[in-house]
């Protein structure tokens, strides 16, 4: 790694290596979170059209979220060029990092978003659908994990480059944003050498993942996005004393190759409706595959890119971060979880924030440019 990562980010995709599910590039495999890194924008409007990185990136070994809320003297029209500034710090530092060190060894992304409070606080006019999330039963959130006027996920390939360039974010923020909380995250080391990654439970995690066109229907919006996260601790240790059976039925799939219950590869589509001759559902309609599955959105998807995380013996869990078109899928979605998912008995979500994810920075457009015009 370059000595402190020359300052800032070398080799981050802020909107200037911008990723995208384009509409011709064709998706690795159902349970990756879509096409890889590259160069250039969508065709759009205006020839804009960057998207942010880190969204359908393909998944590095760590993440470290960060949430910021705004000084309390930060308002209006003054905080709206305060945090103007401090956006094009970002965009530009991380320009000129990738000018003067482009190696892609860490394969670090910056993906920049902003909170539901953010434009009443700054007067300016919000995303059609950003709004803070509905309480949901059976959640013990710590407001102090919780929120945040500005989100930023990292994620690298090494822990040592998501720290510096936290660092470096936080020093460039100035008075402008206050450090809120953070959270690390990692993927566990996978049994079977790769592919979806596999949770704290054993159970892989992105099996159903929209590909590269899905994305383009359910997860951009023109060129931004939605970002959901939510802090869920697992009970790993009464989950693992079930027999693997037992799991399965909760879950859904089968713990060794992440395939339906009613047979077939991993990323086959389940038909959670299917029964049996004697009128069974061949995917109990308890199981989490059942009662997550799209089929009860008309085929809304969210791509999912959680991590792994551990605060010690006694907390360890999901860090869920799922990006979409809009929010309200997540907020069905877990409403039927909180109710009918079994899964659920074993899992206490303890954080949760929304952000509305920018489009990505180009030539003279720094990050925000249009939300904060």
């Amino acid at each position: 790694m370059p000595p402190r990562r020359r300052v800032l980010i070398a080799g981050a995709g802020l909107g200037l290596a911008a990723t995208a599910c384009t509409r011709t590039a064709g998706p690795p495999h159902r349970g990756a979170p879509g096409p890889g890194s590259g160069s250039g924008s969508r065709s759009g409007p205006g020839g804009h059209g960057l998207r942010q990185a880190g969204v359908t990136t393909p998944q590095q070994a760590t993440a470290l979220l960060l949430a910021y809320d705004l000084d309390p003297a930060v308002r209006g029209a003054a905080g709206a060029r305060a945090l103007r500034e401090v956006l094009g710090a970002w965009t530009d530092a991380l320009a000129e990092s990738r000018e003067a060190d482009g190696s892609p060894e860490d394969r670090l992304t910056a993906t920049v978003g902003v909170g539901p409070r953010l434009p009443a606080r700054l007067g300016v006019t919000a995303p059609a659908a950003l709004r803070e999330l509905p309480a949901f039963p059976g959640d013990r959130l710590d407001p102090a994990r919780c929120g945040g006027d500005v989100l930023v996920q990292l994620c690298a390939d090494d822990s040592d480059t998501t720290e510096e360039t936290a660092e470096s974010l936080t020093r460039l923020a100035g008075d402008t944003l206050r450090p809120r909380w953070r959270q690390s995250g990692f993927l566990p080391p996978s049994p079977d050498g790769g592919g979806t990654p596999r949770d704290l439970l054993g159970f892989k995690n992105g099996s159903a993942n929209p590909g590269a066109e899905e994305c383009e229907r359910w997860v951009w919006s023109d060129d931004a996005t939605y970002l959901v996260v939510r802090r869920v601790h697992l009970r790993v240790e009464d989950f693992a004393r079930l027999a693997v059976q037992r799991q399965e039925e909760i879950v859904g799939r089968r713990r060794s190759t992440g395939g339906p219950l009613p047979g077939g590869p991993e990323h086959a589509e389940v038909d959670v409706f299917a029964r049996s001759p004697k009128g069974r559902y061949l995917t109990p309609a308890r199981s989490h595959v059942g009662v997550v599955s799209p089929q009860h959105d008309d085929g809304a998807r969210m791509l999912r890119r959680g991590y792994s995380y551990a605060d010690g013996p006694t907390d360890q869990g999901l860090l869920f971060l799922a990006f979409m078109r809009d929010p309200a899928l997540f907020t069905r979605m877990q409403r039927r979880m909180a109710t009918h998912d079994e899964l659920s008995g074993f899992t206490e979500t303890r954080g949760s924030a929304l952000a509305y994810i920018l489009p990505g920075a180009g030539p003279d457009r720094p990050l925000g440019a249009d939300l904060l015009a």
